[in-house]
C-alpha cells in the first residue's frame, strides 16, 4: 500500500461495503493520511485508527501534520507522532521530535519545540495547549526575528504566552545582542501578521541631552486606526511622552493627530537667545479627504510651546519645515474651474504669519472663447487678512505689536492668442487687467485708508524649438548611442504701467519674499498681489539640450538653461539687468552626474551664488556626493535680501563591505573661518531580519559649547523605523528623532 492515499482507499471500500460501513462512526473523507518516500501508512476503517512509520502525513481541514511515524485516533482528532514532526496550522509552522496534537481542537503538547510566523520565530520547552482560550504556554523560551539556530539578536524569557496567528507575549524577558544582556523587559508583547505590535529603542548619549534612551511602542488596532506612543528620558532634560494617532478612513478621509510633552530641567542649554519654559509641548494635527475626484480637503494644525521645541527634539522635522503654517483648505474642480476656500490663523505668535480668515479665489483655467482662436483666463480672490508679526522671536526684527488688519477682493482677467508659424514658431501675445479693492486697514500698524486700484498688464513671448540628430555618434566610454541636440530659445516680453495706487499706500499682506530664483514675470504666476508695481522687462531664456540613448530609454546627457531680465524701463529699486542664471547637468555615465547653479551680476560683475554638486555611484556597494555651496552677502535693505551669505562644502560617502556590513560618513566645512562645523560617521550592520547602525555626531557651533552625540538604533526589517533611504537626508535621521 505504498504511495497510495488512503482516502481513495476508504472511498473504494465504502462502495464495497455499504450496508455496514456508513452504519456508524468516524466520516474517514475529514482525514487523508499518505505516506511519504518509501513511508507506510494504514486506516482502520471501523475502529478509526490509522497509524503510518518511515513518513507519513495527515491532513484534516487546514492543519498538516508530517512526521517519521505517528498515530491517528479519528474519533478524537488525537495523534501522537515522533521524529522530525512539523505541524502547520493558522499560517504557523510548529517543529519539534515529539508532539501530541489533536486535529479538533488544534492544542499540542511537547516538550521541546521551534515555532514560527515571519517576522518571529520562537523555541522552548514544556509547550502546553489550553483548551478555553486556545493559547499556548511555553518556559525557557528565546523570541527571534533570525530564523537560523544561532540569531544574533534575540529575547530570552522565563515564559511566554502564544496566541497562534496573533500574538506572542512574554514576562521577565531579556534582550540579547549575541551572548550579551542589553536591556531587560518585565513584560514583552508582540504582535504576528502583517500589522504587528512592537517597540523600538534608541540608546544613545549626547552632550546637550546626557544619556538617552527614545523609545516608542507601535501598536495596530484596525485597519482604521493605529499608531505609536513615544516614552523619551534625557539624562540633564527630563522624560517626553506623547500619542500618535493614524487614521484611514477611505474617501472619508486620512491623517494623523501627534502630541508630545517634556518637562525640561534645563531649557536654555543651547543659548537660543530668549527665555523656554520648563514645560514644552507641540501638536501636531493631519487631515486630507478626497469624497469625490473633483473635491479636495486638507488640514494642518501644527502648535509649538516655544519657538525651539521642534528644533530640540524633532531636529529632522526642523530642518524639512522651520516655519510651520496651520491652514484648513477645501478645493472644489470643474472642467474648466475651480473654487478654493483657505482659512489660516496664527497658533505660534513667535511666528510671523499672514492670517487669512478666509481666502476665497475663484480660477478659470485657459480656455477657448467660441469658435474664436482667442483664449480666457482669470483668477478672483476675496478675504479678510491680517499681518500678525512676530513676538519674542530670537532674529526677530519686524514691528511686533504693529499688527494691521484689512479686506481685500480681487479680480484678474486676460486673454491670449497663441499662434504657431511655419510650423516651429510660437508666439503668444496677451492683455490682461487687474482691479483690487481693500477696506481701511485696522490695528496698531494700520496706516492705509479705503482704496482701490487698477492695474493693466499686456506682452507677448515668442519662443521655438529645433532639433538636429547626429545617429554616427558612438561612443562605448561615454555610454552614447547616437546624439540629438534640442535648442529652445525665448523671449517674453511684459509690459506694466504705473498701477493706479502705489504699493506703499496699500497694506502689504501679499508681498515679495527673498528668493534665490528669479521671480515670474507673467500674471497670474507672480502673486505677489499687493507689490505689483510697474514693469517693462524682456525675459531672455536659452535651453539647450544633448540626448542619447541609454538602456534603449531617451536620456539627456547635457541640459543647460540660461535666463536673464532686461529692463528696459527699470524702477529706482532695480538695475537694468537681473542677474544672469545659469542651470547646468552633464551625465558622462548613468552613474556620474555633476550638476551646477550660478547667479551672476551683470551689473556689478561678480559672482552672487554657486552651488555645484558632483555625484558618483558606480554600483551598490560605494558612493560619493560631494557639494559646494557660495552665496554672497546681501544686507541691501530691501523686502527681498538674503542677509548674511554662505561659502561651505558637504560630503556624503557611503560603502559596503559586504552583504553584513555598511559605513556612511558626512563632512559639512565652513570655509569662511575654516571650521570642520559638523561631522557624522555611521556603522551599519544587517543582522538578516534585523538592522543596526551605530552612528556618531560632531557639531562645532559658532555660539556655544560642541555638541556631541552618539546613538544606536536598530529596527526589524518587516517593521523599518525609517523608510527605504529615509536616512538619506542627514545624519539626524539616524539620531532617534
Amino acid at each position: 500500500m505504498t504511495r497510495q492515499r488512503i482516502l481513495l482507499i476508504l472511498a473504494l471500500a465504502v462502495l464495497g461495503f455499504p450496508c455496514s460501513v456508513l452504519s456508524e462512526p468516524p466520516d474517514p473523507s475529514e482525514y487523508e493520511i499518505v505516506p511519504l518516500n518509501e513511508g507506510w501508512a494504514e486506516y482502520d476503517f471501523n475502529t478509526g485508527l490509522g497509524a503510518g512509520t518511515n513518513g507519513v502525513l495527515i491532513r484534516h481541514g487546514d492543519a498538516v501534520l508530517t512526521a517519521s511515524q505517528a498515530s491517528l485516533n479519528g474519533s478524537t482528532g488525537d495523534v501522537e507522532a515522533e521524529g522530525d514532526v512539523h505541524v502547520q496550522q493558522a499560517g504557523s509552522v510548529w517543529m519539534s521530535e515529539h508532539i501530541h496534537y489533536n486535529f479538533e481542537t488544534h492544542l499540542m503538547q511537547a516538550e521541546q519545540f521551534r515555532t514560527g510566523q515571519k517576522p518571529l520565530f520562537a523555541t522552548g520547552a514544556d509547550l502546553q495547549g489550553q483548551t478555553t482560550n486556545k493559547t499556548y504556554t511555553a518556559t525557557k523560551a528565546m523570541i527571534t526575528a533570525d530564523d537560523i539556530q544561532h540569531p544574533t539578536l534575540k529575547i530570552r524569557a522565563k515564559s511566554i504566552r502564544i496566541i497562534p496567528g496573533k500574538k506572542i507575549t512574554a514576562h521577565h524577558a531579556v534582550l540579547y545582542i549575541g551572548e550579551i544582556p542589553v536591556f531587560y523587559f518585565p513584560y514583552y508583547s508582540r504582535n504576528l501578521g502583517e500589522h504587528a505590535n512592537n517597540f523600538n529603542f534608541s540608546p544613545g548619549y549626547r552632550s546637550l541631552f546626557g544619556p538617552f534612551l527614545l523609545a516608542n511602542y507601535t501598536w495596530y488596532m484596525s485597519k482604521e486606526l493605529d499608531g505609536e506612543i513615544h516614552a523619551d528620558y534625557r539624562w540633564k532634560r527630563g522624560p517626553g511622552v506623547g500619542p500618535l494617532f493614524n487614521y484611514h478612513l477611505g474617501p472619508w478621509g486620512e491623517g494623523w493627530f501627534r502630541y508630545y510633552y517634556t518637562h525640561d530641567k534645563d531649557p536654555n542649554a543651547d543659548e537660543l537667545g530668549v527665555p523656554i519654559p520648563e514645560n514644552r509641548q507641540r501638536l501636531n494635527f493631519a487631515y486630507q479627504a478626497n469624497p469625490d475626484p473633483t473635491l479636495n480637503i486638507k488640514a494642518r494644525v501644527r502648535y509649538e510651546s516655544d519657538p525651539a521645541m521642534v528644533r530640540d527634539f524633532f531636529e529632522t522635522e526642523f530642518r524639512h519645515n522651520p516655519q510651520p503654517s496651520t491652514f484648513v483648505e477645501a478645493d472644489k474642480l470643474w472642467d474648466n474651474f475651480s473654487l478654493d476656500a483657505y482659512v489660516q490663523p496664527r497658533v505660534n505668535d513667535f511666528l510671523e504669519t499672514v492670517e487669512r480668515l478666509p481666502d476665497i479665489k475663484l480660477s478659470a483655467f485657459r480656455q477657448q472663447v467660441g469658435p474664436t482662436p482667442i483664449y480666457y483666463e482669470s483668477e478672483s480672490s476675496a478675504g479678510y487678512y491680517r499681518r500678525a508679526f512676530a513676538v519674542g522671536a530670537p532674529t526677530n526684527t519686524s514691528p511686533a505689536g504693529l499688527d494691521y488688519s484689512a479686506a481685500r477682493a480681487d479680480t484678474y482677467h486676460q486673454l491670449v492668442l497663441p499662434e504657431t508659424f511655419f510650423g516651429f514658431l510660437n508666439i503668444v501675445p496677451r492683455v490682461g487687467g487687474r482691479f483690487t479693492y481693500y477696506s481701511e486697514a485696522s490695528g496698531p500698524g494700520g496706516t492705509t485708508a479705503e482704496t482701490d486700484r487698477g492695474v493693466l498688464n499686456t506682452g507677448v513671448e515668442v519662443s521655438m524649438k529645433a532639433s538636429k540628430l547626429w545617429p554616427e555618434a558612438q561612443s562605448d566610454f561615454f555610454d552614447v548611442h547616437g546624439i540629438r541636440h534640442i535648442i529652445e530659445p525665448s523671449v517674453n516680453y511684459v509690459f506694466v504701467p504705473n498701477p493706479s495706487t502705489a504699493p506703499s499706500q496699500l497694506p502689504q499682506f501679499d508681498y515679495e519674499l527673498p528668493s534665490l530664483r528669479l521671480l515670474p514675470i507673467d500674471f497670474p504666476d507672480y502673486n505677489a498681489i499687493d507689490s505689483i508695481d510697474s514693469q517693462n522687462v524682456i525675459r531672455l531664456g536659452l535651453h539647450n539640450r544633448l540626448q542619447t540613448k541609454r538602456d534603449k530609454q531617451v536620456a539627456n546627457l547635457v541640459n543647460w538653461d540660461l535666463y536673464t531680465d532686461w529692463r528696459l524701463d527699470p524702477r529706482k529699486d532695480q538695475a537694468t539687468f537681473a542677474d544672469l542664471y545659469s542651470d547646468f547637468t552633464i551625465r558622462p555615465r548613468s552613474w556620474l552626474s555633476l550638476e551646477s547653479v550660478l547667479r551672476y551680476d551683470l551689473n556689478t560683475g561678480i559672482w552672487r551664488m554657486s552651488l555645484t554638486s558632483l555625484n558618483i555611484q558606480p554600483n551598490n556597494n560605494w558612493s560619493w556626493g560631494i557639494a559646494h555651496l557660495f552665496l554672497r552677502d546681501d544686507f541691501s535693505g530691501s523686502n527681498t535680501a538674503l542677509g548674511e551669505g554662505e561659502n561651505i562644502v558637504n560630503s556624503i560617502i557611503t560603502y559596503r563591505f559586504s552583504e553584513n556590513w555598511g559605513f556612511r560618513m558626512s563632512h559639512y566645512f565652513d570655509v569662511v573661518d575654516g571650521q570642520l562645523r559638523q561631522q557624522s560617521y555611521t556603522v551599519y550592520r544587517d543582522l538578516r531580519s534585523w538592522t543596526a547602525a551605530l552612528s556618531f555626531l560632531l557639531r562645532q557651533n559658532r555660539t556655544g559649547p560642541e555638541d556631541f552625540t552618539v546613538a544606536f538604533t536598530f529596527s526589524l526589517k518587516a517593521f523599518p523605523r525609517l523608510p527605504l533611504g529615509g536616512d538619506a537626508g542627514g545624519a539626524t535621521a539616524l539620531l532617534g528623532r
